[in-house]
């Protein structure tokens, strides 16, 4: 098992209690929080910042923002500002978001590959406090920098890690990235894929696969009523299949059990649609995917993924009891 864990927050609990799973996980010794910015409910900014203001060692990532949607110079000044509250301790994740969301409020995705080298560019060069001007396709500046006039004009060290699934993402980011977030609801196995383009793309600039840090997202449903976490689990499970089916198709969920699904579930799913959907997902489908079931159960499931090359499983609490969770990694690493 590895020596590392982080955990991850999106928007199921207050900001209120997310500071207190914060202030405890640092405690029981978890590397890092990942604040998730995916749907149209919460950025992640803010709580960034309230966890950054609770805290005195654990490190503060966005897990992750979109390149779409801030432009760049607003990113760098964001980031450099949250460095000032947790200096040292913030890390910058950067994903190409997904429709039909993005084009659902009028964002056109295309070449996302040339978006984001360009957007993590110019950004890190912002962050290195250099003067930049850079003409792109996608970005345009002119001479700015981050004007800091009271307080600290030394580079930031503000790591910049790419939030990527497809291969091609995968290979761009073992390519500029300082890191790599690896998604979850993907199985193990997937990880092969992606190391081996991690790879690809790190030699391109005189690196190596474990060069590239590659913590990864892990649904982790624990509880110690087995049926009750992979309940738990199924209902996210039956979402992203509706939703994200790439994610599934990567794991090799079969292609009949996608189209069964999206014939109950539309975008946005209502909470009867994904009801009806929940009871097509078997067990096994929950279990390949996330881990879940009792506390033995889900820390065997995470090894697997640390097995197959993650360096940092990154765990996403489903269930009321999320200190259960913190305390099943705190305790079963040294196992």
């Amino acid at each position: 098992m590895a020596d590392r864990v982080a955990l991850y927050l999106q928007d199921a609990h207050s900001i209120q209690d997310g500071i207190e799973f914060v202030q405890y996980a640092e405690s029981r010794g978890f590397e890092a929080v990942w604040q998730a910015e995916s749907r149209l409910v919460r950025d992640a900014i803010v709580p960034m910042a309230a966890f950054a203001a609770h805290t005195t060692r654990i490190k503060i990532g966005s897990g992750v923002i979109n390149n779409w949607t801030r432009n760049v110079s607003l990113t760098a000044a964001t980031f450099l500002t949250l460095d000032d509250l947790a200096p040292n301790r913030i890390v910058c994740g950067i994903g190409a978001w997904w429709d039909p969301l993005a084009s659902n409020v009028g964002i056109e995705r295309r070449k996302p590959l040339l978006a984001m080298r360009e957007y993590v560019t110019v950004l890190r060069d912002l962050l290195n406090m250099k003067r930049v001007t850079f003409k792109g396709e996608f970005v345009n500046v002119n001479g700015i920098e981050l004007d800091v006039v009271h307080g600290r004009r030394e580079p930031r060290h503000v790591p910049i890690y790419i939030g990527a699934t497809g291969a091609k993402m995968l290979a761009l980011s073992g390519e500029i990235a300082d890191g790599v977030l690896l998604n979850y609801m993907v199985s193990p196995t997937y990880n092969h894929m992606a190391l081996e383009q991690i790879d690809k793309g790190a030699k391109l600039s005189g690196r190596r696969v474990e060069d590239i840090d590659r913590p990864q997202l892990v649904i982790c449903s624990v509880d110690y009523d087995r049926k009750k976490a992979l309940d738990a689990a199924r209902k996210l499970v039956t979402q992203y299949l509706g939703q994200q089916p790439h994610l599934m198709k990567a794991s090799g969920v079969d292609q009949s059990l996608l189209d069964e699904i999206h014939q109950v579930l539309k975008w946005p799913a209502t909470e009867e649609e994904i009801e009806n959907a929940m009871v097509l997902v078997p067990d096994e489908v929950v279990q390949q995917v996330t881990a879940s079931g009792t506390p033995e159960e889900v820390r065997a499931k995470v090894r697997e993924y640390v097995e197959a090359g993650c360096t940092c499983p990154v765990l996403y609490p489903l269930g009321p009891d999320v200190k259960l969770m913190i305390d099943t990694f705190a305790k079963g690493y040294s196992d």
